[in-house]
């Protein structure tokens, strides 16, 4: 945003190496600490609550149990896993870029038609190519289209329930008035394959089904 990277305007920000990820170990992430007065206490949680890192360094002669904390430390196998990718991370990104601007490209006409929106990107920001969406005009042509794709093999999924609307999170969110948009745009959103490594030939498959769907609408 505005040529800053989005981990750097807060004292903490986190990473997902989740397998959707752009760079990933299967699971995990990083915590970045911006702000030197949560680096001590954030490498005691990482380290199962204790100062197990300041022994080894040296600062303390003994280590025990200082604070909450549970068992956030990569293995050394995923580490190796993830470190190899973070090496190439522009690469991957740029690659992922292609693909992203590929489908974008191809879904133009259908946005005029007023059948779908694009992802719009404001002025000053800069995207990762993460996902590729569509909003389709509702519900029932959102299931229309997720049928359709799959049956053709196609691996399109809708996006994520609202949290406030979770089991979890209607019995502890709060919000204030209403967050209508939120719900209405998670009934209309649409996910398409995006992997890196993917071939053109591979988007030019789904962007075909994906016509033919929108051209009975």
């Amino acid at each position: 945003y505005q040529r800053r990277p989005l981990g750097n305007l807060g004292h903490l920000a986190a990473l997902s190496f989740h397998e959707a990820k752009n760079v990933i170990s299967g699971e995990g992430g990083a915590l970045l600490v911006n702000d030197p007065r949560y680096l001590e206490r954030a490498e005691i949680i990482w380290e199962k609550g204790t100062n197990r890192s300041q022994y080894f360094r040296g600062e303390a002669d003994k280590y025990t149990w200082m604070d909450i904390g549970s068992s956030y430390l990569p293995s050394d196998i995923s580490a190796a896993f993830l470190f190899a990718q973070l090496e190439e991370a522009r690469s991957i990104t740029d690659q992922r870029s292609e693909t992203w601007n590929l489908y974008h490209r191809s879904f133009v006409e259908p946005e005029q038609e007023g059948k779908i929106r694009r992802p719009v990107i404001p002025p000053g920001c800069h995207h990762n190519a993460s996902m590729y969406y569509l909003i389709l005009p509702d519900l029932a042509h959102r299931t229309s289209m997720l049928t359709e794709l799959n049956s053709a093999g196609i691996n399109a999924v809708f996006h994520y329930v609202p949290l406030h609307s979770s089991p979890f999170g209607s019995t502890c969110g709060r919000v204030p008035g209403s967050i209508s948009h939120t719900q209405e745009l998670s009934d209309r959103l649409l996910r398409l394959p995006l992997w890196y490594g993917m071939e053109p030939e591979q988007v030019h498959h789904v962007v075909k089904h994906a016509h033919e769907t929108l051209r009975n609408w």
